[in-house]
């Protein structure tokens, strides 16, 4: 397929309950926390923000048409896999990541220590150069669901150049339920 743009931008937006018993994953890390978030896959609300403003960058739906809850083949999946998936696609299309710029909203647990971790983790997924990848951190000052530790949620904006879509460095994918 050949795009006319030399530039694309997606936004992404997904917020996830905290809750007992499962593992918690943001940007493709595990935090140490006594709750995890919910979902169908593994909950990692910063992966998911990440492929859905991919997705919109390239014009390709949302999350849930790819990876839809109602297919079994994705309950308890590794997000780095679905991210994974959408990469290939951006890199299909033509397309390398210019740059991403994301916000993980939490009360609850402390993610200052883990910022590092996970913004290298991300652009190993993304196969983009540390300085093209930024994760910022903030609270709702105990606002809200969110300010009372019940969830997390993230957004995230990505910039997509055309003419490197070919670069490798992301996980092994997955092909998508559509």
């Amino acid at each position: 397929m050949s795009d006319t743009g030399s530039v694309r931008i997606g936004h992404g937006f997904d917020a996830h309950r905290l809750v007992a018993g499962r593992p918690l994953r943001l940007g493709g890390v595990t935090i140490p926390h006594e709750r995890g978030l919910e979902g169908h896959s593994d909950g990692d609300v910063l992966l998911h923000v990440v492929a859905s403003a991919m997705l919109g960058a390239l014009g390709e739906g949302d999350l849930g048409s790819w990876f839809p809850s109602s297919d079994e083949r994705w309950r308890g999946a590794d997000s780095a896999v679905l991210l994974a998936a959408v990469v290939e696609r951006m890199r299909e299309r033509g397309f390398a990541v210019g740059n991403l710029d994301a916000t993980v909203i939490a009360q609850e647990p402390r993610l200052g220590p883990f910022r590092e971790a996970i913004q290298a983790r991300l652009g190993q997924l993304l196969g983009a150069p540390s300085g093209r990848v930024n994760i910022k951190i903030t609270s709702t000052d105990r606002l809200g669901a969110i300010g009372r530790g019940e969830g997390i949620a993230a957004v995230a904006v990505v910039l997509l150049e055309a003419g490197s879509g070919d670069s490798a460095g992301a996980a092994a994918g997955a092909e998508p339920a559509r």
